[in-house]
Order: structure tokens, then C-alpha cells, then sequence
């Protein structure tokens, strides 16, 4: 499968859409100043503890508080606060943790005001940003992600993507990272280090030790609340998670962005930096390759599939809600159970898609067109499974219920993707009404006393929509034409034009020149 990254700066932000063989699948958009990104660590102070929920709102710094829950603390808290102390007081290892020593591992069961006090410091992480009223959520559990591997300091475990299925590698791997890892910091193994060399494993894990180095020295000198490290920004995290051998380009439309992004790939993965390209015609690098076509097609609440099948998409604060309809997909010579099957699985490919373009997260029902066999519903269930291997988001499908709806939930870190792909009604300008025609017509014969008495002309053309042109014509001699004609003292000719909005009009004199008003 190739994969090309196309990577747009406009005012607003900078865009990036991921397409696998051509086709949109992912879309980004990065806000410039935003306050919170998953992966960011924050130095906080504990603002309010609420006891019946056993949870804190933790200050962050940012337009709004953060929530955590007392299970969200992790089971390495005793370890992340010793070591917050340690890093306050400037103590010389806090940064290698030498001789650091593992504090209890936190229970599950326990209660938020026994561990924290209100104005409290504490180092969290963002898990979840802001959505809707709700501020970021929050987690104790400390990780630095890098390209290949994730650091999790107080730890000396090492994990290994399950993705990576193969024993012998499996082993290559742990052995690796045991010998490169420092005392007292954990690794989790990324699936595309799959066969990688221990220099690029090593130099992954540089990177991330520099990382946690430079937040340790941060906080000798800062007080909460701040951001002490920041994640990578959006094009930059999309590269360190989703680059690939099989990526095909990189194309950036702006010089500043492009040699960023040069340098980022060129640090990840030496010897792919040929992949990044400037982009240089004139034509806007989304519709250049297609992405502008498909973003009309696939945002909105009706998404249509070239067979004829359509989908309703429906979002609500609490869940998404998609419903199948066949449209007028019907294959000559099927039944009825054959064509609601196929229409199922092309439905259900197409969703499988929307929700990575959307990016959409909790619960999603989804209601497919009823099946009376059972090897059918499994068949739906087995296609959208595999469809689905592709997201990287945790997700969780349920079969079909006897309703016909399938439960899909889906890892939800950020808010939905919404694009307004409507355009304002050049009639209403977007409000849903218009002029009566009453009082169209006497604007028109306003605009006609205008010219008549301060041009010195006196034979007019008047181009219409046909409604108004028949409304002005009908009566013959009792027609408003010819009262006009009698009332301003001109001879006036009223034509019709289809491509005439209800309510557009123009005057030309008698050369056939437009008359501007």
C-alpha cells in the first residue's frame, strides 16, 4: 500500500491529509496556539478536589482546569512525586535516575484526598484534550513516545508491540533493549521497529533520554502551573507515528515547513529525507491531488457511495449515529438478502473509513439494513473487523444486535473532525429567507426612475429570473411593463434568463451595455 502525506499551511493552521493508494483516509488540522496536545507534560497544582467522584481538577495553566480520576494517578505515582521533589531541588540524578530508588507500586482502591492537598504540585500528562465544555484530561502514568520506542521512567519493564508476531524477533528485540536501556526506565517496543538495527534503536532512545533531561532541568526553575515538556506538533507526531517503508512522498507547500519537516525525517529515519518535496505549482496543493474533491465528499451529514448507497451521519454530544440506506443500488437478479449484503459491506468499508477521516471517538451505532441469516451478520462482522485493522485508535466492535445496529467504540483524544462542506445560498446570504417579490418588483421600478431621469436615454432592457419576467409581462396593456412604460415616459423591453437567481436583475440600454446601479 503507498502512502503520501500532503501537508498545507494556510492562515488558519497548518492541514495535513494522509491518503493510502491515493485516497483520503486521514485529515489534521493543526491550530496554531493551541493550549494542549496529547503526550504534553505539564507541571500542575491540585484546585479542587471532589470526593464523591474521587477525582481532582488539576490547573494546567490553560482557559481550563484538568480533570483526573483517582485511577488515572497510575500505579507509579509514590515514584513520580519523589522524583517531581528531587527535580524542584535541583538533585544532580534526578535526570538519569541513578540510584533512584522505586517507590510502592499505588493500589487501585483508595481514595484522591488521602494522597493529594489541595494546592499540592504535581506532574501529569494530557491523555485527552479538551472537548466541547469538558477540559483535558489528565493521567499520573509519565511516557515520552518517540519513533520506535516510548520511554516510561520508573519502570525496568520492556514490552513489545503484540503487532510484531514474530518469537525470534520478538526475543531480538528484548535483548536488545535490555542491553541499551538505563537503570530504572522502561521501554515499550513500537511495531515499526520490527527489524530495525540496534544504532537506530539507540538513537531513538537518545532522543527521548535528551527529552526527559531537558524536562527534568525545566523544572529546577519553573512553578506550576506550566508545560514543561511539549509533544511534537501535529505534522511532526503524524511523521513519528505513521512513517513507514512503504510511504511513497511527503509533499509540503511551504518552504519554513518544508525544511522542517526535511530535517525531522532526516533525524528519524537517515536516508528517507528524498521523500519530502516542495511543492511549487500554482494550483492549491489539496486540489493538486485530489484531497479538496474528496473532503466535499465525504464530510457532511449525507455521505454518498459511488454504487448508489448513501449514509446518514449523525453526531450528538454523547455518541455518532450512522444509518445505511441502499439509495438505488439494485443488482438485477438478487434478492434481497444478497443486496442487503452487499450493500452492508460496501457501507461497511466506507465507515470504517469515516470514522479515521473524522476522527471520531466514543460510541458509534451504527444501523445497517436487516439480514435474516446468521452466516451474513457474521460475514458483515468478520469484513468490518478487518477494515478496522488498519486504525490506529484502541476500538472495540460488537456483532450485529437482532435490531441490526453494531456498537463500535472508538479511543477518542481530541475532538471530531468537522468540515463545513455547505456554501452560503447566494439568494438568503445564508439566513433561509428572501425578499418577497413585491417588494423586488418595486425596487426594480425604483432603479428604473433612477436611470430614466438621469440618463439621457430612454430605451431600457430589463434581464430577469422567468418568474419575475412573467409576473411584469402578464395582463398585456394592464401588464406593469407597460404601466412603467407610461408612468417614466421610456420604452422598456423585459427578457428572461434561466441562470437568474429568483431575485437577480440587470438593466441594459439600448447598445446592450449593463447598466451599473
Amino acid at each position: 500500500m503507498e502512502k503520501d502525506l500532503i501537508v498545507s499551511r494556510t492562515p488558519e493552521g497548518v492541514q495535513i491529509a494522509l491518503l493510502e493508494d491515493k485516497r483520503l483516509v486521514e485529515l489534521h488540522r493543526e491550530q496554531p496556539g493551541g493550549q494542549y496536545a496529547v503526550g504534553d507534560i505539564c507541571f500542575g497544582k491540585v484546585r479542587k478536589i471532589m470526593q464523591g467522584l474521587n477525582a481532582a481538577f488539576i490547573d494546567v495553566g490553560g482557559d481550563k482546569e484538568g480533570f483526573m480520576h483517582y485511577l488515572d494517578l497510575g500505579p507509579d505515582y509514590n515514584s513520580v512525586d519523589k522524583y517531581l521533589r528531587l527535580a524542584m531541588n535541583g538533585d544532580k540524578n534526578a535526570a538519569t535516575l541513578a540510584d533512584f530508588k522505586i517507590e510502592p507500586v499505588l493500589g487501585k482502591v483508595g481514595n484522591f484526598d488521602n494522597i493529594l492537598k489541595v494546592g499540592q504540585p504535581i506532574l501529569v500528562q494530557v491523555t485527552k484534550e479538551p472537548i466541547s465544555t469538558k477540559g483535558p484530561k489528565m493521567s499520573g502514568d509519565i511516557s515520552i513516545a518517540g519513533h520506535y520506542l516510548v520511554l516510561t521512567p520508573f519502570s525496568n519493564k520492556i514490552s513489545i508491540s503484540q503487532k510484531i508476531k514474530g518469537a525470534e524477533e520478538r526475543n531480538r528485540l528484548r535483548r536488545l533493549m535490555q542491553s541499551i536501556k538505563p537503570q530504572n526506565f522502561g521501554i515499550i517496543v513500537r511495531t515499526v521497529a520490527e527489524g530495525k538495527s540496534v544504532a537506530e534503536l539507540d538513537s531513538d532512545l537518545r532522543q527521548l533520554m535528551e527529552s526527559w533531561r531537558q524536562m527534568t532541568e525545566k523544572l529546577k526553575h519553573v512553578s506550576a502551573p506550566c508545560k514543561v515538556h511539549a509533544e511534537l506538533d501535529t505534522t511532526t507526531a503524524l511523521l513519528r507515528d505513521v512513517l513507514t517503508d512503504d510511504f511513497n512522498s511527503v509533499q509540503v507547500d511551504d518552504p519554513d515547513l518544508y525544511n522542517e519537516v526535511r530535517k525531522f525525517v532526516g533525524v528519524m529515519s537517515p536516508g528517507k529525507e528524498d521523500i519530502v518535496k516542495l511543492y511549487k505549482l500554482e494550483t492549491p496543493i489539496f486540489e493538486q491531488f485530489g484531497v479538496q474533491r474528496d473532503i466535499r465528499r465525504a464530510f457532511g451529514r449525507i455521505v454518498t457511495i459511488r454504487s448508489g448507497v448513501y449514509l446518514y451521519v449523525e453526531h450528538t454530544e454523547a455518541m455518532h449515529v450512522i444509518d445505511v440506506n441502499s439509495g438505488n443500488h439494485i443488482k438485477a437478479g438478487s434478492g434481497q438478502e444478497d443486496t442487503a449484503l452487499q450493500v452492508n459491506i460496501e457501507s461497511g468499508l466506507e465507515i470504517a473509513r469515516q470514522m479515521r477521516l473524522r476522527d471520531m471517538g466514543g460510541i458509534i451505532i451504527v444501523d445497517f439494513i436487516d439480514m435474516d441469516k446468521a452466516e451474513n451478520r457474521k460475514k458483515l462482522f468478520d469484513v468490518m473487523t478487518e477494515a478496522m485493522k488498519a486504525d490506529k485508535a484502541r476500538h472495540t466492535i460488537l456483532p450485529l444486535s437482532k435490531f441490526g445496529l453494531m456498537q463500535i467504540t472508538r479511543q477518542r483524544v481530541r475532538p471530531a473532525v468537522e468540515v463545513d462542506v455547505q456554501e452560503k445560498c447566494p439568494m438568503c446570504d445564508g439566513t433561509g429567507h428572501i425578499k418577497q417579490s413585491l417588494v423586488v418588483v418595486d425596487e426594480i421600478e425604483s432603479n428604473l426612475k433612477y436611470i430614466s431621469t438621469s440618463q439621457n436615454e430612454h430605451r431600457y432592457t430589463i434581464v430577469t429570473h422567468p418568474y419575475i419576467c412573467a409576473y411584469l409581462t402578464r395582463g398585456g396593456i394592464g401588464s406593469l411593463r407597460m404601466k412603467w412604460m407610461r408612468r417614466h415616459k421610456v420604452w422598456l423591453s423585459i427578457k428572461q434568463s434561466e441562470s437568474y437567481g429568483l431575485l437577480e436583475y440587470h438593466f441594459f440600454n439600448a447598445q446592450g451595455d449593463e447598466i451599473q446601479m
